[in-house]
């Protein structure tokens, strides 16, 4: 089913079940949030608040925190046409009539890729306008009790290249909104409207933005899209969606508009300003810290006359950001090897905040093949932010990260295999490089046959400042010992005693607490958002050739470490209250929780 507004997809999810309507007061300041992340966390429905305290909006929040959810919103269709589009290449090189008819129903469905223009008169999103304190009553949440205040969480950012407007992006950079006509532009490194908005400041231009609330869900899921940079997002929705996208021309001047969307802010962000943004806590898990961003001015607000707010709450994985995450990896990876001829798969771990970790599964025809393809994946658009990547010949499921694991700790050579970068750049939101969008980056080979049975079971005795320890999987060993304030040399001593002792287990696992090592995501989480490669990693190394050779084991310490921001943890009275409310909010809901 094509939706081409939330309308109906709201409508499909009362069908079927996965939408519970909350018509009980609720407060936009942490107590939707702490509802939304308790219903998440029990795979429970998406969430319609009808009485918001101060707005007269309904909030709409986890459309998409289930896999179902996901498969209702989108279908299996835009995956279909992904891979028909990637599969006829070579049959249509060089095209011929019967290749070209073999490939008709495909075309027919390209053809439905575009936009059409809506008069204005029947454009939902135009029905209403704002000049006077455009974002007066909108009910923005605020998620976290040391957030800055509260944020958009969901806002479709639209922008056009200043000099080149055909060359448009779609975005999502949260916005906090810091009075009614103002707002908080979180424009991170390596993001299209970042790009833009450098363009229109090196000529001392102020740059047009519009910001999109709600319409198709299609429009959500191509705003977070890993799109090359120059593909315009917009067409990727009108694919997914399975139809051309609608916009209508604003009569306020500026950008065309989605016909079907909820709210459209629209402004400008002049050049050479920043504010103060944040603190907020992100979908690493932690607070992302105050540093200044650009400021959004809002000129006006177009919304529909019964406008409904859509938002979503991040934190600690999984939350609803990482089933649509799973969705568009799943849909997006067939081009890979189109894009990285020498990739056969990718997947970028959604546990660790995205770029913390990503492995691929590449070809290795001639020796160090792999390594070469390191490096084309360590240059491709957003993947240039991945901080650790992990390479492998063999077919697997990349999803299964311990298979993926073992896999590679069977093959790999510690004095060839694990190359580790510094001075390079970091993703925004990870705080553990030495400032802010800097750190290093560590690749891991591990192709071939194997050449060692790994450890499942740990037989040796204690190990001197080790508390508590357990198997993550075959080959890596989780230990526990003092906080690293406390002891900043464990890693270190771990790795020349064990190294000396002849360890048999090639990864050993630094944390605070060694029963992350029970499941994938507490382990992905707090290992992989909690170390910068180069100051982390501990070994035995020999230097010669420039080249740094490592022997086993490698030692991670995956230690919270000082100046680190805050773990998110809501707050007690918070707790308390929808513990107290939590029958009344479904009272009239089929889902009790």
């Amino acid at each position: 089913m094509i939706f081409d507004s939330l309308r109906p997809f709201i409508e499909a999810l009362r069908q079927n079940n996965e939408l519970a309507v909350i018509e009980a007061p609720v407060d936009p300041v942490l107590e939707i949030a702490e509802i939304h992340r308790r219903v998440i966390e029990q795979e429970g429905p998406a969430l319609l608040f009808t009485n918001v305290k101060g707005s007269a909006f309904p909030v709409l929040t986890n459309m998409f925190g289930t896999a179902r959810r996901v498969d209702l919103a989108f279908g299996p269709r835009p995956e279909q046409l992904v891979k028909q589009l990637i599969g006829s290449v070579d049959s249509l090189l060089p095209p011929s009539f019967s290749s070209l008819w073999g490939q008709k129903n495909m075309f027919m469905d390209l053809l439905k890729v575009g936009f059409k223009k809506v008069p204005g008169e029947r454009a939902p999103i135009l029905q209403v306008s704002r000049r006077e304190k455009p974002l007066a009553g909108i009910p923005a949440i605020t998620s976290w009790q040391e957030d800055g205040g509260p944020f958009v969480t969901l806002p479709l950012v639209y922008t056009e290249h200043p000099n080149h407007r055909k060359n448009h992006n779609l975005g999502m950079y949260r916005m906090q909104i810091f009075d009614d006509s103002t707002t908080g532009m979180h424009w991170q490194i390596h993001k299209g409207g970042g790009f833009h908005y450098h363009e229109a400041e090196k000529q001392g231009a102020a740059l047009p933005v519009s910001v999109f609330l709600g319409g198709p869900p299609a429009l959500i899921a191509a705003a977070i899209a890993p799109m090359p940079e120059n593909m315009p997002e917009l067409l990727l929705a009108s694919m997914i969606m399975g139809g051309k996208l609608p916009l209508a021309d604003n009569p306020l001047g500026g950008h065309r508009l989605p016909a079907e969307a909820e709210f459209a802010i629209v402004g400008r962000v002049q050049p050479h300003e920043r504010r103060p943004e944040g603190p907020f806590g992100d979908h690493f898990g932690y607070y992302s810290l105050v540093h200044d961003f650009p400021v959004l001015h809002v000129d006006h607000v177009w919304h529909r006359k019964d406008a409904i707010y859509p938002a979503t709450i991040v934190g600690k994985p999984k939350q609803e950001d990482y089933f649509l995450g799973e969705y568009l990896q799943r849909l997006l990876s067939p081009a890979f090897p189109m894009v990285m001829p020498g990739v056969r798969s990718l997947w970028a771990y959604a546990e660790t905040g995205v770029h913390a970790l990503a492995a691929a599964v590449v070809r290795e025809s001639y020796s160090r093949e792999a390594l070469g393809t390191a490096f084309r994946i360590l240059g491709e658009g957003q993947l240039s932010l991945t901080k650790f990547l992990i390479l492998t010949d063999k077919t697997l499921d990349l999803a299964d990260f311990p298979l993926l694991l073992e896999t590679v700790l069977e093959r790999f050579d510690p004095f060839k295999d694990l190359f580790v970068f510094d001075q390079t750049s970091h993703d925004t939101l990870d705080y553990t490089g030495p400032r802010l969008n800097h750190g290093s980056k560590a690749v891991l080979l591990g192709v071939g046959a194997p050449v060692r049975e790994l450890p499942g079971e740990y037989t040796g005795g204690p190990i001197p400042g080790v508390r508590k320890l357990k198997p993550y999987c075959k080959g890596c060993l989780v230990v526990e010992g003092a906080s690293y304030s406390e002891d900043p040399e464990l890693g270190s001593r771990l790795a020349e005693r064990l190294s000396e002792e002849g360890c048999p287990w090639p990864l050993i696992v630094i944390a605070d607490d060694a029963d992350i090592a029970d499941g994938q995501t507490a382990f992905l989480w707090a290992t992989f958002t909690r170390f910068n490669p180069a100051a982390d990693i501990y070994a035995v190394s020999d230097a010669s050739r420039h080249h740094i050779g490592y022997r086993l084991p490698i030692v991670i310490d995956a230690r919270m470490k000082p100046g680190y921001p805050d773990e998110l943890f809501p707050r007690d009275d918070i707790v308390e209250l929808v513990d107290s409310r939590w029958k009344e909010y479904f009272a009239s809901a089929s889902w009790k929780g």
